[in-house]
């Protein structure tokens, strides 16, 4: 009877983590119909990683309703609770995420993180002891001011007016009040789950590297560097913390900043927390096998990609490491060193990208039954 630990990240766009773990399972099954699979479904930080927390720890879903990235825009979502209820999980992209725009609505200038700060609230008011906040796929440029404003921050121009939400605001930002800031982060460990490591501004910053893609122009972009380095400017002269050159700082559009000034958080890789949270090393000892994978494996997959760290752990432990990709990359030869015994490409080279979508789940499960047929 072999033991194969399952332990996958979401296949963007086609499945989730658990749809993978459920996958790879019956294609195991066809070959060994006795074989235990643990389910160990994976994230990075970005998105699945409160539903990986869930399944994984036995946890509960929170239904909330909090603004989305525009003002008026409200949006049903929901935060993850485990630990018998004593730490909540958080993805930003849930409140303030990309997906939540069409693709001519986005403009950084405008998006804040302020429902973001709202589910941290809705935390708060379960009396949790711990928060966990991925910060993966932001629409936002706005280093957090949206999250601390509704978190009680107010933030004042140089004429004594309250300065509105949006990365296109933090240029006119003058003075910080934090006599109304929640009084419950101070009794509350806020960890942040990501594994970006930009500064907050500059050639490497959050906007000159994330602003395009969440819709900002050349001149926007330059806009919104300045409006992140004098907001940094102005939280240094006035509470006296001079963080936006720290690794994390820039991660979406500068909310890593924003959460290590106000709620005084601290940065991890979120592949490496979630390892931790699950158990994964202990796991992994008992098995004879590990399965991982993402909807794509290159060479950037070593710089912290869910499939590395679990690589990582099971190369600790001298156990073998098939990774299974929607698509492989270039340059993957240096994954073999990693950890990796064998990289499967679940799709045929002229593949179809509506076809890839639609049968993921079917071409993943025959993989590994193919892979499990070579070791009878």
């Amino acid at each position: 009877m072999k033991t194969f630990v399952l332990a996958p990240d979401s296949f963007k766009e086609s499945m989730t983590a658990e749809q993978a773990c459920a996958a790879m399972q019956r294609g195991i099954e066809q070959v060994f119909s006795d074989a235990i699979c643990i389910h160990v479904p994976m994230a990075d930080g970005g998105e699945g990683t409160v539903d990986a927390l869930i399944a994984a720890l036995h946890g509960e879903r929170v239904a909330c309703e909090v603004t989305g990235p525009l003002p008026h825009q409200k949006v049903q979502t929901y935060f993850g609770l485990i630990d018998a209820g004593q730490t909540a999980v958080i993805e930003m992209a849930a409140a303030n995420g990309m997906h939540l725009l069409l693709s001519e609505q986005r403009n950084p200038l405008l998006t804040s993180t302020y429902g973001t700060g709202e589910m941290i609230k809705c935390a708060l008011d379960l009396d949790v002891s711990k928060i966990i906040i991925g910060l993966g796929g932001s629409v936002t440029n706005d280093a957090g001011a949206g999250m601390a404003q509704a978190l009680g921050v107010k933030f004042y121009d140089e004429w004594g007016a309250e300065v509105d939400r949006g990365g296109g605001q933090l240029g006119h930002i003058k003075n910080i009040d934090l006599s109304e800031i929640d009084a419950r982060l101070k009794q509350t460990q806020i960890i942040i789950a990501s594994d970006v490591n930009n500064p907050l501004y500059g050639d490497n910053g959050a906007s000159r590297v994330f602003g395009p893609q969440k819709g900002a122009s050349l001149e926007m972009v330059q806009q919104l560097d300045d409006n992140l380095r004098h907001f940094a400017d102005v939280v240094d002269a006035e509470l006296n913390l001079d963080l936006p050159h720290v690794a994390g700082a820039g991660a979406a559009g500068g909310l890593g900043f924003g959460l290590m000034v106000f709620a005084d958080a601290t940065i991890q890789s979120g592949a490496k927390l979630i390892i931790e949270q699950v158990g994964l090393a202990e796991k992994i000892a008992k098995a004879d096998y590990i399965f991982t994978g993402e909807g794509r494996i290159d060479f950037q997959t070593k710089f912290g990609k869910t499939p590395w760290a679990v690589a990582q752990v099971a190369k600790k432990l001298n156990k073998p490491v098939i990774a299974f990709a929607g698509r492989i990359g270039d340059n993957i030869q240096p994954l073999f060193d990693e950890g990796f015994t064998q990289i499967i490409d679940i799709n045929n080279a002229d593949y179809d990208f509506e076809n890839v979508l639609r049968n993921a789940r079917r071409n993943l499960e025959n993989c590994c039954s193919d892979f499990v047929k070579s070791l009878k």
